[in-house]
């Protein structure tokens, strides 16, 4: 039997026996035990933290933890084992935002939300260049016909929350006690050594400043220049159009490979259906992204999960299978189908063909900037994960919130160039140490020919 066939035996079997199939993404296979029925639905543990961005003590530091994925720190930081006497070079960042609020609704949201979605203690700032700077904050009025659809908060949907916040300032002051305190690589916060592009998504420009104000919180009486492509073709999420891209993936999530999973699953679905009033909407049946999306938000932030007005509520089992679920189908899409590699070459080409640029102006001695950094969303991690090859030793797993891919280029005694790809803050076995140029040609063939006509042709 060959890795793809084993991998959907081991989804039917998370399906038929409710057990979360959950596996660190690190390079190294953890055996999850389970000493009791209870321990299968547990929403912290070896397989997996998704209540607290706090990884339990009891647990290894670079334990899954959706809510606050680990990330590159100086405690646990080393040096490439292949040459000791290299120097860093240059870096390339790319990230998930961190915590928010869910970004999808029930169709009566306001009725599930036993505790409202505050955010009243994170302030934003929306204003034009010398203009008067403008704070803006959400509310919504319990007077609004609509309001049922809502929650009754001061959050809007998909918003970084104070929260996650505090999470990405800590991210950026591990970042800066490695790359300026432990290898003394950068010196001051500056936007000529740092070049940082963010998708179009206000979360992203948040955590952006998060992520400086930890590096030095001086930097938040500064302004720090960010750059976005046009919202119609940023490559980040990714958001251009590919009609060919979507053929191909309404192609596999017709088979049996795609569909079983569905089936197999139907009492779960029935029952989050009734429960969350969302019967007969296809977004919600057609796989399980929306669920994992509201109530890991939920989880996340220690809000209880869902519980409708007749006191039915979703359990913590049916959470953790639906986070199980998840994995399985974020692999499927981007990494195991048959046709998964077209797929993410076509959707995510564009980022690439931006990576292998940068490289080229490095190498090159045309690049100014010392670190490239980006802030994307899932779509961004699974994709990049997927085009570096991190699906080969295990199934890829829905990236965390903050979820880290860093990718370092040294330069030897000798003037040659090998690249370090970090994951998680954890050295990726199968690329610990690849020739700069036999890394860019990696990347180079994961982008497809002509990618403009390859995306439109018929």
């Amino acid at each position: 039997m060959d890795v793809s066939s084993l991998f959907m035996s081991a989804a039917r079997l998370l399906s038929q026996l409710r057990i979360p199939w959950l596996q660190l993404l690190s390079g190294f296979p953890t055996q999850v035990v389970l000493d009791s029925p209870e321990a299968a639905y547990s929403l912290s543990s070896i397989a997996g933290v998704y209540n607290s961005s706090q990884t339990p003590g009891t647990l290894p530091w670079n334990t899954f933890n959706y809510c606050n994925a680990p990330h590159v720190n100086a405690e646990h930081y080393s040096l490439p084992a292949d040459a000791p006497n290299a120097s860093l070079v240059h870096l390339h960042v790319v990230l998930r935002h961190h915590k928010r609020t869910p970004d999808n609704l029930y169709p009566q949201e306001n009725e599930l939300n036993a505790v409202p979605w505050t955010c009243s203690d994170f302030r934003q700032l929306s204003f034009a260049g010398g203009a008067t700077p403008v704070l803006h904050q959400t509310l919504s009025p319990p007077w609004h016909p609509f309001l049922a659809t809502f929650w009754n908060g001061t959050c809007d949907q998909g918003q970084l929350t104070q929260a996650g916040l505090e999470d990405s300032i800590r991210h950026g002051a591990d970042f800066w006690a490695v790359y300026s305190g432990r290898l003394g690589f950068l010196h001051t916060v500056n936007d000529r050594d740092l070049c940082i592009r963010t998708s179009t998504e206000t979360r992203t420009f948040h955590v952006a400043s998060g992520l400086l104000t930890g590096m030095d919180p001086a930097s938040a009486t500064n302004t720090f220049s960010v750059t976005t492509q046009p919202s119609a073709i940023d490559s980040i999420p990714p958001r251009y159009p590919c009609p060919k891209a979507d053929r191909i993936r309404s192609a596999f999530q017709s088979v049996p490979a795609w569909t079983d999973h569905l089936e197999e699953n139907a009492d779960l679905q029935a029952r989050l259906a009734a429960t969350l009033g969302t019967a007969g909407m296809a977004a919600w049946s057609s796989w399980y992204d929306h669920y994992f999306d509201t109530f890991s938000s939920r989880t996340c932030h220690g809000h209880p999960l869902p519980c409708n007005s007749t006191g039915a509520c979703v359990s913590e089992q049916d959470a953790a299978r639906v986070f199980a679920i998840g994995d399985f189908e974020y692999d499927y899409i981007w990494s195991s189908a048959e046709s998964a590699k077209a797929y993410t070459q076509l959707t995510f080409g564009v980022f690439l063909i931006e990576l292998v640029d940068n490289f080229n102006q490095f190498r090159s001695a045309g690049e100014t900037c010392k670190v490239k950094l980006y802030v994307g969303h899932d779509g961004t991690m699974i994709r990049l994960a997927a085009s570096l090859g991190l699906g080969r030793s295990a199934p890829l797993r829905w990236p965390a919130l903050g979820s880290e891919i860093v990718m370092e280029t040294w330069r030897t005694s000798d003037g040659d160039h090998f690249v370090r790809v970090m994951h998680e803050g954890t050295p990726v076995p199968l690329l610990a140490w690849i020739p700069l140029d036999v890394f860019v040609e990696m990347l180079e063939s994961q982008i497809p020919r002509n990618i403009l006509e390859a995306c439109t042709e018929i």
